[in-house]
């Protein structure tokens, strides 16, 4: 399978606007403001402008000086109609980065839109409800095998090719065709609504899609985060579960340049998300165990946590490109449902490593 390495990279910024497109009344065409975050996901050739030890840190570099140009200002003085997606737009026209895939814009924690290579938007919006659950179908022993709850999310992503226009469906629009699922899952124990009597993440985002698809032609994916640190994405046809883990570790890279502040040892905490797909099993509900995931993985996890990366065997730099590739390698026979890799150093900002049919798919 061919793969692709990306570098991401995440900056925030301050400012104010106004959106006069919206309808009369809408609170948005009041002056208001946002802790903005922009966020962008590039396959950089080689050889782009320095060490590949460095290509995460000159893509933050890059974005941020970007960002820079809107951080505390009235954005319609920059973009005539300030949306999501225009900001966006916005951002990738400042960004000399060759391989350039992605731009997102999140102007708040439950909504943004992502830019895509072909200037297709992926408008999203988060909705959280409460809920019980019980997985009737798993062995025994397994805990999910009892009652219990979650504070569950989902994530309504809506592609649209725009063609010129200058906003096609709003976040109030995706917030009104949810509301009456809503009513339906907050403060319900999920067994008991039809269709959802096995209610995994994957089951849960198929019942969604299946109620939300023939009045939202443009949805593209569905995101349910069953805990903070686990979830699923379906399109229609695939679905893709990740899970989370964190580790504190030290490393030191001696092949930056002289001078080079990354050259003295130094630490992270660390953010790494394992995505994987596979067919859905038809007794189970679900493609693969999230805690099966934590467990094959444990030995890996168990070389990363509170050590020194650059004293891995077999890693020749502790930076994330060659972090993600070093994981690939140690975790492919234990996960070989395993098709991308997200490593993050600081926030929002590190590697995605990406392989198989399916290609990068949305950040989660």
């Amino acid at each position: 399978m061919k793969e692709t390495l990306y570098q991401v990279a995440a900056a925030p910024f301050e400012a104010a606007r106004q959106v006069n497109i919206l309808p009369p009344g809408h609170r948005a065409r009041r002056l208001h403001g946002h802790s903005f975050t922009a966020r962008v996901r590039a396959a950089r050739p080689d050889d782009w402008r320095t060490d590949p030890s460095a290509r995460t840190d000159t893509l933050v570099q890059a974005l941020s000086e970007a960002v820079g140009q809107l951080d505390y200002r009235d954005l319609n003085t920059c973009v005539e109609i300030p949306t999501d997606e225009n900001l966006a737009r916005y951002v990738r026209r400042q960004l000399d980065v060759p391989g350039l895939e992605t731009v997102g814009i999140q102007s708040t924690r439950d909504q943004g839109a992502d830019l895509d290579a072909d200037d297709q938007v992926h408008l999203w919006h988060r909705f959280r409800f409460e809920a019980a659950h019980q997985l009737p179908k798993v062995p025994a022993d397994h805990p999910c095998g009892r009652m219990h709850g979650h504070g569950f999310e989902i994530i309504l992503h809506a592609r649209q090719d725009l063609q010129n226009q200058d906003m096609g469906i709003d976040f109030d629009a995706l917030a009104a065709l949810w509301a009456p699922y809503q009513a339906q899952l907050h403060h319900a124990c999920l067994n008991d609504l039809p269709g959802l009597e096995n209610p995994t993440s994957e089951l849960i985002a198929h019942w969604v899609w299946q109620r939300l698809k023939p009045d939202l032609p443009s949805l593209s994916w569905v995101t349910v985060y069953e805990t903070s640190t686990a979830g699923c994405h379906y399109d229609g046809v695939h679905y893709r579960i990740w899970k989370e883990l964190r580790f504190e570790s030290a490393l030191q890279l001696c092949n930056a340049p002289e001078g080079d502040p990354r050259r003295r040892l130094h630490g992270h905490s660390y953010l790494l998300r394992l995505h994987l797909s596979a067919p859905l099993d038809a007794v189970l509900g679900w493609t693969v165990d999230y805690g099966d995931v934590k467990a094959l993985f444990k030995p890996v996890y168990a070389q990363l946590d509170h050590h020194r990366l650059d004293a891995l065997p077999g890693l020749t730099a502790a930076d994330p490109g060659h972090l993600v590739d070093w994981i690939r390698q140690q975790t492919a026979e234990r996960l070989p449902q395993l098709d991308r890799i997200d490593l993050y150093q600081t926030p929002g900002c590190g590697a995605s490593l990406c392989w198989g049919p399916l290609g990068p798919a949305l950040p989660a």
